[in-house]
């Protein structure tokens, strides 16, 4: 049997959330991470950039042998998921969204926060969701501006970080949200400094709903695999600095390497 080979893609280091989730629920799985740490963040980047930068990534790993690709980037599915999956078809494509839907289930109140990138906000893909929902008059949007680049240095005790997290949970507080959804893939590893700034606040995070359809999606398409895997990191950014994101971030052995893909 073959071991089946996921490839995953973020602007940077903010989808190693989706990586940790995908590899607590199929370690037996070969996982090809690409960081695109050149030209992180992606919400900080106009819309064509960000879906340019999309087709790259997502032919690279179909060309490293991906037998399916995870856009683990809200701005990147949110900007570029529809071409991507029209350009690597019949190759399942499975793209992250802010978690609209279960955060309304779980509001006690009725007022949802949702934190993301300014792009991942503006995008069409964002506005169909919430008029498919019929949630706008339930939702403060909150864009937070510069959360994911400082996140994306690896200091999660950074004042810096501190400060970014308080200006954008202080609206929150005053809107009277009682659940918050984690529209980024950066934004889990600030979880910690976000539920003390929102507290009694539940936090949704979809990484492990991302994982468990990426699992599904592969075991319908492809063999079991069998054995170990191995994990293995690329960066078009600094590989040294993403080998110590990941040793503090990440709960098992992963291989780094500047990845060949043109910046």
């Amino acid at each position: 049997m073959t071991t089946v080979r996921i490839g995953v893609f973020d602007s940077g280091v903010g989808g190693l959330s989706v990586l940790r989730a995908l590899h607590a629920r199929w370690p037996q799985a070969e996982l090809h991470y690409v960081a695109d740490s050149a030209h992180a963040p992606y919400g900080e980047r106009d819309d064509r950039f960000i879906a340019e930068r999309t087709l790259r990534l997502g032919r690279h790993l179909q060309q490293a042998g991906a037998h399916a690709v995870v856009v683990a980037c809200n701005t990147a599915t949110a900007m570029g998921i529809g071409a991507l999956r029209d350009a690597l078809a019949p190759l399942p494509v499975v793209g992250v969204e802010p978690g609209l839907k279960p955060a309304l289930a779980a509001s006690r109140n009725g007022r949802i926060a949702i934190l993301a990138t300014a792009a991942t906000l503006r995008s069409r893909k964002f506005g169909a969701l919430v008029a498919q929902l019929g949630a706008r008059d339930a939702l403060h949007l909150q864009a937070c501006d510069g959360l994911a680049a400082a996140i994306e240095e690896g200091d999660l005790d950074a004042p810096r970080l501190r400060e970014l997290v308080e200006r954008h949970c202080a609206p929150v507080r005053n809107f009277g949200a009682d659940t918050a959804v984690l529209g980024c893939t950066h934004y889990p590893f600030a979880r910690a400094l976000i539920e003390a700034a929102l507290p009694g606040v539940q936090i949704v995070d979809t990484s492990d709903a991302v994982a468990r359809r990426v699992v599904e999606v592969c075991r319908a398409a492809t063999t079991a695999p069998v054995g170990a895997a191995a994990v293995h990191l690329e960066t078009t950014g600094d590989p040294g600095a993403l080998t110590r994101v990941a040793a503090a971030w990440l709960p098992f052995r992963v291989e780094v390497s500047a990845t060949p893909l043109p910046a």
